[in-house]
């Protein structure tokens, strides 16, 4: 059940500084600090310029902002549809325990279904335990026998050039 007071709501221009505020905090939670590279003016493009790429809500109580969560949709070919892809979620530790995530999720998965989606999926650090417990209380599984690569910096570099 969530908490009196909670609501949830599509972020909007001018969100910027308190997204990015929730990003540092989850970013200092994930122990990766050192990899935030985005800026106001780099959210702002991302979620309300002309060819916006992803989308944010922001989960408040009593007026004061507890959470965030920020998904963009991806193709599945095999399903011949979009999936969302749950980027960030992150809760204040203060306001956890008390259905803030529940809600959230509850919130996206009705989202991906009117959207067509075929499913949600996120990715989380092997040794968040916390998170993993709450994934799997929501009725989330691991997907078997796949692992996610990717490249970025000199590397991504090396293969564009």
């Amino acid at each position: 059940m969530a908490p009196d007071g909670l609501i949830l709501r599509d972020a909007r221009p001018g969100d910027e500084a308190l997204l990015l505020r929730l990003i540092h905090a989850l970013a200092e939670y994930e122990k990766l600090t050192h990899e935030v590279k985005a800026t106001p003016d780099l959210l702002r493009d991302a979620l309300f310029g002309p060819a916006s790429k992803a989308a944010a809500l922001l989960a408040e109580i009593d007026g004061a902002a507890v959470g965030y969560a920020m998904w963009f949709q991806k193709f599945s070919s095999f399903a011949g549809r979009s999936a969302l892809f749950l980027e960030d979620i992150y809760v204040d530790p203060a306001a956890r325990g008390r259905g803030v995530g529940r809600a959230i999720f509850h919130h996206l998965a009705q989202r991906a279904l009117a959207e067509g989606c075929a499913r949600m999926e996120w990715v989380v650090l092997d040794w968040n335990a916390p998170s993993i417990a709450f994934y799997r209380g929501v009725g989330a599984k691991p997907v078997p026998g796949w692992t996610t690569y990717g490249l970025s910096g000199e590397a991504l570099a090396a293969v564009a050039g």
